[in-house]
């Protein structure tokens, strides 16, 4: 296995703790709701779907994949009218700015290892394909930030988004809609409790239920909820196309500089996490 397949593997750990704490961090909620936005869910759908411009709930639910139609369509579109995509973003980049500063301290974010990491970052998303990929192509079409830091962020914002495009084709190719793949995913036990599941993608018992009985009719879920043997190859396929989607930015990015980058973000994604980035229950709710 090359060293960008590993990087692809193991992509959650090491670069996205970067990216995802910015979703648990009261700055977020504080700049968000600052830029006009109502406080909770609406931060989320539309701080991420921003860079899409004001898109409807539906592009929203078609993109984000595993949240309930329904539930997106509470926040998505009244988020426009209270705040315009640009405003969002640049409230965006100001928590990000915040959250980076409190849980890593400015000494670390001035540091020539925040930059070398930003700038091979950067030029690993020389590698992302736009093709098919709509949530990243959004983000891939803002103006770079100056600072390191958010470079490194925005970077790595690029990055996950792109692997996230792949990761839904995946889904599509092998047959799961947004539901069937969250609760196959839940019974895999890497992440996901079924009720922090349901109730943060707005899903009720009923509707997760119908989606768990049509898994076991095609063989996917067993009796009491688990994956079968067909279920665990379907969740590895999906996993292989996911991974094999993703390697363009490493491979454009090279062996000893991927190695390097993930050196340089191994330790800073500890810090965070350290610092208290994420609740303790942050690997039950999924988010």
């Amino acid at each position: 296995m090359g060293e960008a397949s590993r990087v692809t593997g193991r992509f959650r750990g090491t670069f996205d703790v970067l990216h995802s704490l910015t979703y648990f961090a009261p700055e977020t909620e504080a700049a968000l709701t600052g830029a006009g936005l109502r406080p909770g869910r609406m931060t989320y759908f539309a701080g991420r779907a921003a860079p899409m411009g004001a898109v409807s709930p539906g592009v929203v639910a078609a993109t984000f994949y595993n949240f309930n139609p329904d539930l997106v369509a509470k926040y998505i579109p009244r988020a426009w009218t209270l705040a315009a995509p640009e405003k969002i973003i640049e409230a965006r980049f100001e928590a990000v700015d915040a959250t980076l500063t409190r849980l890593l301290g400015k000494d670390t974010l001035v540091s020539e290892q925040v930059a070398e990491a930003a700038e091979l970052a950067r030029e690993a998303t020389g590698g992302c394909q736009v093709d098919g990929r709509p949530l990243y192509a959004g983000h891939a079409d803002l103006a770079w930030p100056a600072e390191p830091h958010l470079v490194l962020w925005h970077a790595i914002t690029l990055l996950r988004e792109h692997r996230g495009d792949g990761h839904i084709a995946a889904l599509v190719l092998n047959g799961l809609d947004g539901l069937s793949a969250l609760v196959s995913h839940t019974a895999t036990g890497k992440g996901f409790l079924a009720a922090a599941a349901k109730a943060s993608r707005g899903w009720s018992d009923e509707q997760w239920d119908g989606a768990a009985a049509k898994l076991r009719d095609k063989g996917f879920l067993d009796a009491e909820g688990g994956l079968t043997e067909a279920g665990n190859d379907l969740r590895e396929r999906i996993e292989d196309a996911t991974n094999a989607a993703s390697t363009g930015p490493w491979e454009h990015l090279g062996e000893e500089k991927t190695k390097r980058l993930h050196e340089l973000c191994g330790p800073l994604s500890r810090q965070a996490v350290e610092a208290g980035a994420f609740p303790a229950n942050v690997f039950a709710t999924g988010r």
